[in-house]
């Protein structure tokens, strides 16, 4: 066996390719964290979108009060979703970029370990730092559609409050002598 294939067969049998390639193998869990919870987010605002297609149903329907409030509420609340659905899956896709990323480094991390040269190192880091700039805009991308979400549930509260008012004064009309 010659030096340079006894060299490989060493360089291939080493630890010190697992052991570099942990980093990125730990960013990939953290992305695969993000996606699942962001495919969660995103099925949740489908529920959503189903329970309001349901209340403008019961609006044409005539079967539901303040038709023309909660309509407005409707049309609102959904425009909301819609923006909040758009940016989950803009970072949905970053994630997964993200995440191809730092599987690419993570390659190129065993590929350089086992045939490169030292010089070459900065090829491995160079798509880490990528994958890490994706990861960050994802992650601003959900910072940013979190506050639709407080919106959404602010307004939903709102709306409540004022159908609790209508009641109220409803209560009291009926109660009040003519």
């Amino acid at each position: 066996m010659s030096l340079h294939e006894r060299e490989m067969l060493e360089a291939l049998s080493s630890s010190r390719i697992l052991t570099s390639m942990i980093t990125p193998a730990v960013l990939i869990s953290a992305c695969g964290t993000l996606i699942f919870s962001t495919s969660a987010r995103l099925g949740r605002i489908f529920d959503r979108v189903n329970v309001m297609k349901g209340e403008v149903e019961a609006i044409l329907e005539d079967k539901i009060s303040f038709p023309r409030e909660r309509m407005q509420h409707l049309r609102e609340q959904i425009n909301l979703q819609k923006r909040r659905a758009i940016l989950i899956q803009k970072a949905m896709a970053t994630l997964y970029t993200a995440t191809a990323l730092f599987v690419s480094s993570s390659l190129a991390i065993a590929i350089n370990t086992a045939y490169g040269r030292p010089e070459q190192a900065w090829i491995p880091t160079l798509i880490a730092l990528a994958g890490g700039l994706f990861l960050f805009t994802a992650s601003a991308l959900l910072l940013y559609e979190s506050r639709f979400n407080l919106r959404f549930v602010s307004r939903h509260i709102d709306f409540i409050e004022f159908l609790e008012e209508q009641a109220e004064k409803h209560d009291r009309q009926s109660r009040s002598p003519d």
